[in-house]
């Protein structure tokens, strides 16, 4: 079998490191430079020919500069010789452009996927798209990893009677139910409309949260703005306490200071697909670089990375009550 090699840029070198002492593999050398006109130059410090290689590089700020350090550095590898090369993105940022919602505007979650195959990836690991749909602006092969496994293990073996998983919006719904399924517990969802990037407004939920406490899950928190205000609606509807989980904890702009002291709040619970604050004791950082070391292993040995989460799939947990937002399975 030819020979595994794993680079990564700047984004979060912790996690390349943590992925490669899953996998028992060195982390390779590469440096990124830039230039007095600011331009980036990579340039990998590893033989590439005929192996297979692995870039680790979550799209987080500065989001344009690490998105350019991963598409130069795959066309480092591709340009090296490589068997195959697999981008291998934690967090893909412009997974929230997914759709033309307004007049003349780009939808640069399938632009970023054309750039990405464009400079030599053949293949793309990721996990917790904010929008299912952008798997599909994929020409190359795409493994969508979820983190609800690891998030449902921080709460088991708790005395969860009482408690209600909540999502912010009803189109992560679907995903709150699986949640909901795996800890056995009832489901609600907030409806939620964005008026701009750091407003939005929640006029409703959806479900029965009275008297109870939350888990709030949500795929993604950056501003906190969001949370907030679910909050407030959950404490007009009875619900006056919430412990907080997501995937994707880039925890922007007021972000910390919105949720760290917020009086609703019992404890934020986070994977370390984005590197965490470094001033935030009380948060919970679940890794997630297990999961993405067996991935990689599954992929360089051609076996099924689905069977990672035959015990993640809304098939095999017991049933739950329907909301008007929980489709029925199909067999």
């Amino acid at each position: 079998m030819r020979e595994l090699v794993v680079f990564t840029g700047s984004a979060h070198p912790d996690l390349a490191r943590r992925i490669c002492a899953g996998l028992g593999v060195p982390l390779a050398p590469a440096d990124v430079i830039r230039f007095s006109n600011d331009c980036l130059q990579v340039q990998l410090h590893a033989n590439c020919r005929q192996r297979d290689v692995y870039v680790v590089q979550p799209l987080v700020p500065p989001t344009q500069d690490h998105l350019m350090e991963l598409l130069l550095m795959l066309d480092a590898a591709r340009g090296a010789s490589a068997a195959q090369v697999t981008a291998v993105i934690p967090h893909y940022a412009y997974a929230r452009s997914d759709k033309k919602d307004s007049s003349r505007i780009s939808i640069g979650g399938r632009l970023v996927a054309d750039m990405l195959v464009a400079a030599g990836a053949d293949r793309v690991l990721t996990m917790t798209l904010h929008a299912p749909q952008v798997h599909g602006f994929f020409s190359v092969p795409v493994d969508h990893l979820t983190a609800i496994g690891e998030l449902a293990d921080h709460f088991r073996g708790r005395d969860l009677s009482g408690t209600v998983v909540v999502s912010p919006d009803l189109g992560n719904a679907k995903t709150a139910t699986q949640f909901a399924r795996l800890l056995g517990l009832p489901v609600a969802a907030g409806s939620k409309q964005r008026l701009t990037d750091d407003r939005v407004v929640v006029d409703t939920i959806v479900g029965d949260v009275s008297g109870l406490k939350a888990i709030v899950l949500d795929d993604e928190i950056a501003t906190g703005s969001s949370i907030v205000e679910l909050l407030d609606r959950l404490g007009a509807e009875g619900c006056h306490e919430a412990a907080i989980a997501c995937t994707h904890g880039l925890f922007t702009g007021k972000a910390q200071a919105r949720l760290s002291g917020h009086p609703q709040i019992t404890e934020v619970v986070t994977t370390d697909t984005v590197p965490a604050p470094t001033h935030w004791p009380d948060l919970q950082v679940r890794s997630v670089s297990g999961l993405f070391a067996e991935a990689i292993g599954r992929i360089h040995e051609g076996t099924s990375i689905s069977s990672l989460f035959d015990g993640v799939d809304p098939m095999l947990g017991p049933p739950q009550p329907r909301l008007p937002f929980d489709e029925p399975v199909q067999p």
